[in-house]
């Protein structure tokens, strides 16, 4: 029964509406009995789906609006107010269907973002292309990715080339090509070219599965603003109730206490609050930023101070040789000796080398035996019989190499510029030095300045990296303070010294490493598609792009979010406080008492809408 009429709620709606119309047409023509049975009919057959909200409501002991309009209504009917509790009915649920119908068009950023999962993958078995379902995909599996057609994984291009549209996850429009060993992620859509990809993740453990579980939870949870409202209108409600039936026993008036009781209802207040958060998470989720709920998003808005890693997040995260010295040596010549040691190691400097010398043509040799590699230090490797050292001078020394002077001055030079340095020996013998950088992102001082305009008092960079590296960077983003040689639990001290300051921190990193500092931060900011594994654990906003403009939109949205929630309680509030004084003074009636409530109601919903199109 209570499910039939849930179901069919709009109908009861429409229905009621038609009869209170037919109700006024017979009152006009002078059939007042035949009017006053149809008004009677319309308030029953509209109080049903209230009457059954306000009973469950009851039963897990909260007091709910539909509590006080079903006192109110059957208030009105002992007085033979028809009109009015027929009025008041009607304009209750209909002002529910229109809520229910704005409150869908906001939600329909996560759903453009669900119907971009794919519900099949083209496999290749046995040389044959099958059509699977996407749950039936396994790891390992080799997919097909054609013109049009949407990835259904997260794996690694294995042929071909792709133009690939990623805006789905990172909110960047700009297709980017995808070749050979490049990834690419479930839910983006190859706009031209042909790939067959290596699934790596496949269902749920797919970067954009774990971003849409991710939207949904945060929609759903909520603000310390709502958490408050929620347990004000727990408070409110019989207050009120109480109020009304003061009004009753001081003037003596059953219809005034009534409608007391109706225009009192804080629909609008317990409202305003979630439907501007779910509003500026789906806004966010629609520009590639994730908001792990109302409360995150209240956090954000307060910040004034960042704290950011260096790596990866003002910088790109890939080093590139710079240029290279030679001791006596040609380049080539000895370029192909530490490029080939390198290639044996994992290391991001070493990877540098191997590209570098790719570049120039090299030939790698793979003749390498009795590779050690020396933590923080270098390697060391027997290449064609020749034994090469590549490393830092400490290294070397170690390894009873003479450093000359001149190399020690050129090693110095290289420093102060900012460069990591390596030096490469071959049978005991310096041949060459090579300057290495990891490239500054171009968009970094704007954004930085950009965030100092919008209320950041201070920006500081924690690094593991050495000092004059650091110094290099953070003087060119012009970051305010530098701390550099850092581990892990150093950062997470300079974060909770920032907080006993008085400040209110946001930490921004680009991996797990980062997820001590982020964890104690008042608000984790966790940067790049590999955030989404971040902020499943310690993170509460991951911007899925490597832009850090982005973080000037978000830091925006969560302000004007903010700003949209406390416009949202004094609509609200003022609705109430206008309406009850209307009602004492018997300037308000019953029924427009409802619809200015439900009308505050729909004012609310619709200022929290607009920040659907905010844009920075």
């Amino acid at each position: 029964m209570i499910n039939l009429v849930n179901k069919h709620k709009n109908i009861i709606t429409l229905i009621s509406g038609v009869l209170i119309l037919s109700a006024f047409i017979f009152a006009y023509f002078g059939f007042k009995d035949i009017s006053d049975i149809l008004l009677i009919i319309a308030t029953i057959l509209a109080s049903i789906p209230i009457l059954i909200k306000a009973i469950q409501s009851t039963v897990m002991k909260q007091f709910s609006i539909e509590l006080l309009v079903i006192i109110a209504v059957i208030g009105a009917l002992y007085i033979k107010e028809y009109t009015e509790s027929s009025v008041v009915t009607f304009l209750f649920m209909f002002g529910a269907y229109l809520e229910a119908k704005t409150l869908k068009k906001m939600r329909n950023a996560l759903k453009k973002l669900t119907n971009l999962s794919p519900k099949t993958a083209d496999v290749i078995k046995d040389g044959h292309v099958v059509t699977r379902l996407v749950d039936e995909v396994i790891v390992d599996d080799l997919i097909v990715g054609k013109t049009g057609s949407i990835i259904p994984v997260d794996g690694i291009v294995s042929k071909g080339f792709a133009s690939v549209n990623e805006s789905s996850i990172t909110g960047e429009s700009m297709p980017v090509g995808k070749k050979i060993d490049e990834m690419v992620y479930s839910g983006t859509l190859i706009e031209d070219g042909y790939i067959e990809i290596r699934a790596l993740k496949v269902g749920r453990d797919t970067t954009f599965s774990k971003m849409i579980e991710l939207i949904e939870e945060a929609q759903e949870s909520k603000s310390k603003t709502q958490k408050f409202l929620d347990k004000f209108a727990q408070i409110y409600t019989p207050v009120v109730v109480l109020l009304s039936i003061i009004v009753l026993l001081w003037t003596r008036d059953l219809h005034l206490s009534i409608t007391f009781l109706v225009v009192a209802c804080p629909g609008a207040l317990v409202i305003g609050a979630p439907v501007s958060t779910v509003a500026g998470i789906s806004n966010g989720a629609s520009s590639g930023i994730l908001i792990k709920g109302g409360e995150a998003m209240q956090n954000f808005a307060h910040i004034d101070a960042l704290v950011v890693d260096k790596t990866g997040t003002l910088t790109v995260g890939r080093p590139v040789v710079v240029h290279t010295k030679n001791y006596g040596f040609n380049e080539n010549d000895w370029l192909y000796y530490a490029a080939s040691a390198e290639s044996v190691s994992e290391h991001h400097l070493g990877k540098a080398i191997v590209k570098y010398a790719a570049q120039k043509d090299i030939v790698l040799s793979k003749e390498h035996h009795n590779a050690e590699i020396i933590k923080g230090g270098g390697i060391k490797v027997l290449v064609d019989d020749k034994l090469v050292v590549i490393g830092t001078h400490e290294l070397l020394v170690k390894q009873n190499i003479l450093v000359d002077p001149n190399v020690i001055d050129d090693l110095r030079t290289e420093e102060e510029k900012g460069y990591t340095t390596v030096l490469t020996s071959i049978d005991s013998k310096v041949v060459g030095l090579i300057a290495i950088a990891d490239e500054i992102k171009k968009e970094a001082k704007n954004a930085l300045n950009g965030l100092k305009a919008l209320g950041i008092k201070k920006v500081v960079m924690l690094t593991g990296d050495q000092e004059r590296v650091a110094l290099n960077v953070g003087r060119s983003v012009d970051v305010d303070e530098i701390h550099a040689g850092l581990k892990p639990e150093d950062k997470v001290e300079h974060i909770k010294s920032l907080i006993k300051e008085g400040y209110k921190v946001a930490m921004i990193g680009d991996g797990l490493n980062d997820a001590p500092a982020l964890a104690t931060a008042n608000l984790g900011i966790a940067m790049g598609i590999a955030g989404v594994e971040v902020s499943t654990e310690v993170a509460d906003v991951v911007l899925m792009s490597d832009n850090l403009l982005q973080l000037i939109h978000a830091y925006k949205l969560a302000k004007k979010t903010n700003a949209n929630m406390k416009q949202n309680t004094l609509i609200a509030v003022l609705t109430v406080v206008i309406l009850l004084s209307g009602v004492l003074f018997k300037l308000v009636n019953l029924g427009s008492g409802m619809l200015i409530h439900e009308l505050s109601v729909l004012v609310v919903i619709l200022n929290a809408m607009r920040l659907l199109k905010f844009k920075s």
